[in-house]
Parts: structure tokens; sequence; C-alpha cells
């Protein structure tokens, strides 16, 4: 599928990029080459493609699990930093 250069010119001023004539006339090349190679993956089936993609997919994440910590090590933490309204005060994350 061949881009004309007024669509790359168009594109060009979209993006807000000054080309010069050269680079036009490379990248509708490069831009049909794309387009190209699109139409060429929308021709694949693509119907059967997740059975023969390795079987079934499952969860891999790991479950969630508590650990106990020592009450000594909590209760150090917890005397290093700012405590308020009984939960620990830290600085803000943005």
């Amino acid at each position: 599928m061949a881009i004309t250069q007024a669509e790359v010119e168009h594109l060009a001023e979209l993006s807000r990029i000054k080309l010069s004539p050269e680079e036009l006339e490379k990248y509708q090349g490069q831009l049909s080459s794309i387009l190209d190679y699109i139409s060429q993956l929308k021709k694949a089936d693509v119907k059967r493609a997740h059975l023969e993609s390795g079987g079934e997919i499952k969860n891999s994440w790991r479950p969630d699990s508590v650990k106990d910590w020592p009450r000594e090590e909590v209760e150090s933490a917890l005397k290093q930093g700012e405590i308020e309204a009984g939960q620990v005060k830290t600085k803000r994350v943005l």
C-alpha cells in the first residue's frame, strides 16, 4: 500500500515535524514498506493460533503468603518512624 507524499506531509504537520523534501521522499518509502508489511499480516490466518501456541493459558502468579516477623524487629522498625493516629507516617510518594 503506497502512501502519498501529501499524506507524509500531513503526518509531519500533525507531529509538528519539519521535513526536507529528501526526508519526505525517504519517509514515504519507509512508511509504504511498513503499510505493505501490515497488509501481509492482515492476510495471515490466526484463527487457530492460540491452539498452536503451546497449550492452555494459566495464571503464573505465585500465591500470597503471610510472613510473621519477630516482635522485636517490628517494634524496632516502628520506632524509627513517626506514628500518627496509630499508623506510620511516611513521606509523600508521587
